[in-house]
């Protein structure tokens, strides 16, 4: 069975990094299945180096060979900006190799990562790399954060008026920060909410996860799943060793 595990984000960090993470396994993972979580990651694998995973429209899938050892950080939904070479709309649904777009930074930041220890170690070189920024979130990303902190069950234009920005011009400042429009963004940011739901519980009751998330109602809360995932709820939690994270 593939291990994942979580680590928190230094204090200085924990506005802007949700969290670092890992995955070990033995076996291969084909077609490994990653939902959408309004994310983007900077992951290093032993095998293919440091990559910049961009937020995902849909579910992605990722495949490692034999004794894999994959290290990530997760930066909170519209924060991943100052610390990328690039805008994050231009990441979005792309894994692209981190020395294409901050080359300078690369090169030492792979040395140190290749001679960790152990995969956990790396996880702890790749958030100890990421110095916190100099200034505090810009208005967008505050409204982002407030849409992420109610699992995206808020109106958009909400988040634009309090933005003191257009519904169009904070559409487009909102896919420039975080890759994904407002609307797409908060429902990735509900759906996801459902997963952790789903996640939490030994025998989901569905009806009761739809409610709990901010779904109308079950038919939505369906569509939602088929649309990001090609599945049902049902059929995404019967695999319990499906992992979030790429």
């Amino acid at each position: 069975m593939p291990v994942y595990c979580e680590l928190p984000p230094a204090a200085a960090l924990a506005r802007w990094v949700e969290c670092g993470w890992f995955l070990e396994s033995a076996a291969a993972l084909t077609n490994h299945r990653v939902p959408p979580d309004g994310c983007i990651d900077i992951i290093y694998d032993r095998r293919d180096g440091l990559r910049a995973i961009g937020a995902m429209t849909t579910e992605q899938r990722f495949s490692y060979s034999e004794n894999a050892c994959v290290a990530g950080v997760r930066f909170r939904s519209g924060m991943a900006g100052p610390f990328l070479g690039v805008a994050p709309a231009e990441l979005t649904d792309r894994s692209v190799p981190l020395e294409e777009i901050c080359p300078r930074r690369v090169r030492e930041l792979h040395r140190r990562l290749d001679d960790a220890i152990s995969i956990r170690d790396a996880v702890s070189i790749l958030l100890a790399h990421l110095p916190p920024p100099a200034a505090t979130p810009n208005p967008v990303q505050r409204a982002i954060e407030s849409a992420a902190a109610v699992n995206g069950n808020v109106d958009p234009d909400r988040l634009a008026c309090s933005a003191n920005l257009s519904p169009r011009s904070f559409r487009r400042r909102c896919v420039e920060e975080s890759g994904l429009g407002p609307k797409r963004l908060c429902r990735v940011l509900r759906f996801r909410h459902a997963c952790n739901l789903a996640r939490a519980s030994v025998r989901p009751d569905w009806a009761s996860i739809a409610v709990d998330a901010g779904y109308f109602d079950q038919a939505h809360f369906i569509h939602d799943f088929r649309e990001f995932t090609g599945l049902t709820p049902m059929a995404v939690f019967s695999n319990t060793s499906r992992s979030r994270s790429g």
